[in-house]
């Protein structure tokens, strides 16, 4: 479970990183659209370490019955 947290935690740090960088090489209109896809892969990431957290749930239930 720390690895999840960890890797959202990574992901956010550089998602800050990449912001400050990214300011002064794109034009306003570019970055909104930038910080748009940035939250969409942030979202995407989270579901995705949600679905592998449901599996390994799912797979320990199987495994004690």
């Amino acid at each position: 479970m720390s690895t999840c947290s960890s890797s959202v935690s990574d992901r956010m740090s550089q998602a800050a990183w990449a912001s400050k960088l990214n300011k002064s090489y794109y034009q306003d209109d570019q970055q909104v659209k930038f910080m748009h896809l940035q939250a969409e892969i942030d979202s995407l990431l989270m579901q995705l370490q949600n679905l592998k957290q449901q599996r390994l749930s799912s797979n320990n239930q199987e495994q004690e019955v």
